[in-house]
């Protein structure tokens, strides 16, 4: 799989909350940009939108703070990756929904650490949401 080198570092911070204010101040800028609901465009997907709501529910599920710090870390690099990646996820269909298409984008930080972004998309009204975002385990 080819992944995206990104412009962008990941942020600073040793624990969830550091880490938080800091991914959660860049979300407040583009959500400043609509009256609606917060998204981005896709230059994959032909500049089709992607929300970002999901991802910060998805991230609220979660029990582990270390988890949730490690996933927090990546939002920026996610949000360049969306913009600007034109290389070809690996795409699925959600096991666990047949009525959705999971596609999975590989990039890489300006440090060379690589990540992956997950997007769900509904097959029915075609729209996508970032899922999750989570570093590559070794």
């Amino acid at each position: 799989m080819k992944f995206y080198q990104t412009k962008t570092k990941k942020l600073s911070g040793t624990t969830y909350r550091e880490a938080y204010k800091k991914a959660i101040g860049f979300y407040k800028e583009i959500k400043s940009k609509t009256k609606r609901r917060p998204y981005v465009r896709s230059a994959y997907f032909n500049k089709e939108k992607i929300f970002l709501e999901t991802f910060w529910h998805h991230l609220h599920e979660k029990k582990n703070f270390r988890d949730k710090a490690r996933r927090v870390k990546y939002f920026p690099c996610a949000i360049e990756l969306i913009e600007k990646s034109r290389h070809e996820p690996s795409s699925k269909e959600n096991p666990n929904k047949r009525s959705e298409i999971l596609h999975r984008f590989a990039g890489a930080t300006k440090d060379k650490e690589l990540f992956f972004v997950q997007i769900r998309e509904d097959k029915r009204t075609g729209q996508k949401w970032l899922m999750s975002v989570f570093p590559f385990e070794k």
